[in-house]
């Protein structure tokens, strides 16, 4: 499980799956193209200049060799010139080279960027306005993965593996055509070794990667395996399992030993063939083209450029393996992004005033013949024909056993999930009559774990109403009995919390909660459990800060602790997603055979 959470968390562009390559995918990587749309002029001028620079390097092989040509001349005076006017030109492909690389590469870079930057944007909105139903369904490592590794192995295809692939292609044809012209003769014969030595080198390259990434999967899993045996070291002394972990520990490391070696045997075999075959070949072709200098049929620079022309066909033939690969990778990685991007988003407006209200809830409720079952549970019905009724202004509590449904109420208020059947309605208007927005900013919850940014505290209260002063933070902070802790700090409203608030208690948290809800000054507040995991102390605080947050609103309150609603004006007891009971706290008790008064005799009991 922890090496799980470490794949997860560091999955690296490199390690990313490959797609094949077919006409569906590539209709995917055509997709994610048309983010270049805004910016196609520089990235067409990127092209343009790439073709030049290929073509200007393609000419550096012939022109060395007309240099070396030249010291063949018997007039000195004519040689000395034909040397600098060719070194002259040399040096000025050389500059254009420069010149056309430079403004290739910070186009490309620049289109790259922003195009990802839109991709980027874009993938991230859809993600927050996706229903709670697709987060239920994903981990938050993998979603993270498609916004950080994806787009960064996309980022790196439209940068430079595209580009790469043009260039490459271009040495590739236009060096075979040169050298074809050089010598016929030597053209063949380095057709007939090159190729099939560069095969068996990128084979034998795959396979040791395959094996390198096997030992660093095992050494992973070494290292988990150290990580769980400290981090649970009392329960490993409790057992007098220290052998056993030892010997585990040794198994695994000696696996990575042995994956080790089988490495180095493969990379020792690749560096032999390396020195070997390939040079050989190499020495092979310059051996047969010596031959045919001795015979007359070329000269000692026009086997020069033939030299540097099979070393540019040669570099592209073997960097089409790696490229191929690259590519690969990306399409994987468009097809996730693309996932995200066809998935259907709430109906969520991304304005810049998201508190902007433009149909006011006064605060009635009312559920009728609901039933609700979770996407990917649609045999079990979480709720079944509810129905019951809350007045502006009423506190509601929720009550029942585990399972029974409280929770899921809380989420269908908030409309993270669209009923099965029956409607809720909001002062006797259908919910789907009112947008997202408006409801969500009218109704607030306060859960049993908070989570809080890890920025500061008044980052943290201010979320409740972007835009806040931070008098209006004070305020609610001293209602929500938050004040006393936060001047306790140095740094005050600008303490920083930490992640998921680590630095502040369980009550300390919850009162931040409860401020953050009161600057919303929600018209329907709903209190999940909210202080179900609190000590007495935490509890009494937090509780009034509550009962100053429930004033002048519809409050429904969903909690297992029935001393907590006792003064509520109805109470509704669920069980197995049913409605059982209705009443208040008194009339419950009197029902000897009920639900409520079997609880509350358990928790007195207790």
């Amino acid at each position: 499980m922890a090496r799980a959470r470490l794949n997860s968390s560091n999955t690296q562009p490199e390690d990313l799956p490959k797609a094949k390559i077919t006409k569906a995918s590539l209709a995917n990587v055509l997709v994610l193209l048309s983010y270049l749309k805004p910016y196609k002029l520089k990235y067409f001028l990127g092209l343009v200049f790439l073709l030049l620079s290929g073509l200007a390097l393609l000419y550096f092989p012939k022109a060395m060799g007309q240099l070396i040509d030249a010291a063949k001349l018997t007039a000195p005076g004519e040689t000395l010139k034909n040397v600098d006017s060719i070194a002259l030109i040399l040096l000025g492909v050389l500059l254009l080279q420069a010149v056309f690389s430079f403004f290739r590469i910070v186009w490309f870079v620049e289109v790259a960027e922003k195009a990802l930057a839109d991709i980027r944007k874009e993938t991230y909105s859809k993600l927050i306005t996706l229903p709670m139903d697709f987060f239920a369904k994903r981990r938050v490592g993998e979603l993270n993965s498609r916004i950080s590794a994806d787009l960064s192995q996309i980022q790196d295809s439209i940068t430079t593996t595209i580009a790469e692939i043009l260039r490459q292609l271009i040495l590739l044809i236009g060096g075979t055509i040169a050298l074809s012209f050089v010598s016929g003769k030597l053209t063949l014969m380095m057709l007939a070794v090159f190729p099939v030595m560069i095969v068996i080198a990128v084979i034998f390259g795959r396979y040791i990667r395959k094996i390198s990434k096997l030992a660093q999967d095992q050494l992973a899993n070494s290292n988990t395996i150290v990580e769980e045996t400290l981090q649970g070291i009392a329960n490993v002394k409790a057992f007098a399992n220290e052998p056993y972990e030892a010997n585990r520990y040794k198994t695994s490391v000696n696996e990575v030993v042995k994956l080790a070696m089988k490495g180095a045997t493969y990379r020792g075999g690749f560096a032999s063939f390396i020195i070997f075959c390939l040079f050989g070949a190499i020495v092979t072709v310059v051996w047969y083209g010596v031959k045919l200098v001795q015979a007359g049929e070329i000269s000692v620079g026009d086997l020069t450029s033939f030299i540097l022309y099979a070393t540019f066909v040669g570099g592209a033939m073997g960097s089409f393996a790696d490229l191929y690969a690259n590519l690969q990778k990306t399409i994987g990685a468009t097809e996730r992004v693309l996932e995200i991007l066809k998935e259907e988003n709430e109906p969520v407006l991304l304005t810049d005033n998201p508190l902007e209200i433009k149909q006011k809830l006064f605060g009635a409720l009312e559920f009728d013949q609901i039933s609700f079952s979770y996407a990917g549970r649609k045999d079990t019905e979480v709720l079944h024909k509810i129905s019951f009724s809350v007045n502006a202004g009423e506190r509601v509590a929720i009550v029942g056993p585990s399972g029974a449904g409280k929770s899921t109420i809380a989420s269908l208020l908030l409309r993270f999930y669209e009923l099965d059947s029956g409607q809720l309605l909001f002062d006797g208007i259908n919910s789907k009559e009112f947008s997202l927005n408006d409801i969500r900013s009218q109704v607030a919850i306060v859960p049993q774990d908070v989570l809080l940014f890890g920025g500061t505290i008044a980052e943290n209260i201010g979320y409740g109403k972007i835009g806040s002063s931070i008098s209006e933070m004070r305020e609610a902070a001293q209602r929500a009995n938050a004040m006393e802790f936060i001047e306790r700090f140095p740094e005050g409203f600008e303490t920083i919390v930490g992640e998921r608030g680590i630095k502040l208690s369980g009550g300390q948290r919850q009162r931040i909660a409860i401020a953050r809800a009161l600057l919303k000054n929600p018209a329907i507040l709903i209190l999940d459990e909210a202080t179900s995991s609190l000590d007495s102390e935490s509890e009494r605080l937090v509780q009034e800060a509550l009962e100053e947050l429930m004033k002048n609103r519809t409050s429904i309150i969903i909690a297992h602790r029935l001393s907590t609603i006792r003064e509520s004006d109805k109470i509704v007891v669920l069980d197995a997603g049913k409605i059982v009971e209705v009443g208040n706290h008194e009339s419950l008790l009197k029902n000897e055979n009920g639900l409520y008064r079997y609880l509350s005799q358990l928790q007195f009991e207790v």
